[in-house]
């Protein structure tokens, strides 16, 4: 059974997937868990002052930062957010398992995946679509009903969006799934810079790069 991670190192590059696979994939570094843990306490970093914040790992100034998580705050979900039904919760579908960060309440549930990176300028980055998908299949799965959204949380930068099972992200969900199930070698280079640049494979992969800059991501 696929992971939710791994399918979205796959989404993000095959051959990084095909490399991470035989090594075993490790669990996330410390600095990607503490942006994680910001998400937990989003109320309260909302009445922190600027110099407890610039003592986070944020990736806004304070005032930035706070004035996010007040329009965090105006949303319909706020309550949910900062109070879920459940956290870390462990998701096993049909054909993929994983971890949901939070499980929001509601008629249905809404599965979310807490993100270390930073966001888009709109929307959310391919690999975490995909990932949310699995999640969302995963729980519908489980409780035996449609669950329509999952949510993706950038917590270092005072963001959420919401991603929807729409057609385009089942299908980029099933050529993921299609993708892995049909390694067999390893894949084709992809041909994208800034993916290469940030790959903890690169030297292994042979790409060319233009410095040894490591970024979280997935």
């Amino acid at each position: 059974m696929l992971t939710f991670a791994e399918l979205a190192r796959a989404a993000y590059c095959p051959r990084q997937y095909y490399y991470a696979e035989r090594e075993g994939i490790e669990e996330p570094p410390p600095e990607a868990r503490a942006r994680r843990d910001l998400a937990s306490r989003y109320p309260v970093l909302r009445r922190a002052s600027d110099a407890a914040l610039a003592a986070e790992p944020i990736e806004r100034p304070p005032t930035a930062y706070r004035a996010a998580l007040d329009r965090l705050a105006a949303r319909d979900d706020w309550d949910a957010l900062t109070d879920p039904v459940d956290r870390e919760r462990t998701l096993a579908g049909r054909e993929c398992r994983g971890v949901a960060h939070k499980i929001l309440p509601g008629d249905p549930p809404t599965p979310t995946f807490v993100s270390p990176g930073r966001p888009p300028e709109e929307g959310v980055w391919r690999p975490q679509r995909v990932r949310a998908v699995a999640m969302a299949k995963a729980l519908a799965w489980e409780r035996e009903e449609e669950i329509p959204a999952a949510l993706v949380e950038y917590p270092a930068h005072g963001v959420v969006r919401r991603v929807e099972l729409t057609t385009r992200n089942r299908a980029a969900y099933r050529r993921t799934v299609r993708t892995i199930r049909e390694i067999d070698g390893p894949p084709a280079r992809i041909d994208d810079e800034d993916k290469c640049e940030a790959c903890d494979y690169r030297e292994r992969c042979g790409v060319r790069t233009r410095s040894l800059k490591s970024l979280l991501g997935l």
